[in-house]
């Protein structure tokens, strides 16, 4: 019983990977330059571009569950695939964004919704995980604390739940080894609402080093990131964070988080100390 690990070179899918081998289960690890993976010894890996259905048939063959990330440009000859390879259950990362009223048309949810939609429609038993916020969106910020020692941000007091990887990795974990998680949805959050300027402070504490924070136009934000941020995104962004500017938001995932792992979610606190080693200097 193999399963399949898309996305192993990010980090929900690596820490996926040495869970399910400390649990027994064998794992095959999935990635578009799989010799580019830092792995534990022994451990499988196959060729898998989501943009390329050549590589489908002998990275599916053999597996009977597959934690997939999002990527609906094939997502219907991914899933004829999968049923020819005997695959019973795809947990998909997905995202909360599929919940929101424009999900289709919104450029962070469409490609969740459109491959929620196939998955669904689909005859394979299908999980949803449905995060909010990434707390390793955090990590963006890294080369700016450790060059300038601050952080450029035009809304600093906006909110957001975010999530710990290890939370959505046991998470995984739990959708694709507990029969009675399967076939459901579940919405996902950290176990607090935190502004920017929170998570800038956690991130100070955890570095023992100030960092300092700069209020700065949407245009001016939007210059800085337009090396790796194409304008839909950052535009859909600045209108979140425009959005959600002092506003707390609802924690309620965090209860599926704790339903899911056995624990309750970790905190951004923890996050910070996780990483750090990341952030400082």
């Amino acid at each position: 019983m193999t399963i399949l690990v898309t996305g192993s070179r990010g980090r929900v899918g690596r820490a996926l990977i040495d869970l399910l081998r400390d649990g027994g289960h064998d794992v095959r690890a999935a990635s578009r330059e799989p010799g580019e993976l830092e792995l534990p010894g022994g451990t499988p890996t196959a060729r898998l571009a989501l943009d390329d259905p050549a590589t489908f048939p002998a990275a599916l063959d053999g597996v009977s569950s597959v934690f997939l990330y999002s990527d609906p440009t094939h997502i219907d000859t991914f899933i004829d695939e999968a049923v020819k390879a005997g695959v019973g259950h795809i947990v998909l990362l997905s995202s909360a964004a599929t919940l929101i009223p424009d999900a289709e048309s919104n450029p962070i949810g469409r490609p969740h919704f459109l491959t929620e939609r196939a998955l669904a429609a689909g005859p394979i038993t299908s999980t949803f995980l449905q995060p909010g916020a990434f707390a390793t969106n955090a990590l963006g910020w890294a080369w700016s604390i450790k060059s300038t020692g601050a952080v450029n941000l035009p809304y600093p007091d906006s909110h957001s739940d975010a999530i710990h990887e290890l939370d959505l990795a046991e998470s995984a974990l739990a959708a694709l080894t507990n029969p009675e998680f399967a076939g459901n949805a579940y919405a996902l959050s950290g176990p607090e609402s935190l502004t920017f300027r929170d998570q800038l402070d956690h991130l100070s504490h955890a570095t023992g080093k100030p960092i300092g924070l700069n209020v700065v136009s949407e245009e001016e934000w939007k210059r800085e990131v337009s090396a790796f941020l194409p304008d839909h995104v950052s535009d859909t962004l600045l209108a979140l964070w425009r959005e959600m500017d002092g506003k707390p938001q609802p924690v309620t995932g965090a209860a599926s988080v704790e339903q899911l792992t056995g624990h309750p979610a970790r905190t951004f606190a923890t996050w910070a100390k996780d990483h750090a080693g990341d952030c400082a200097a």
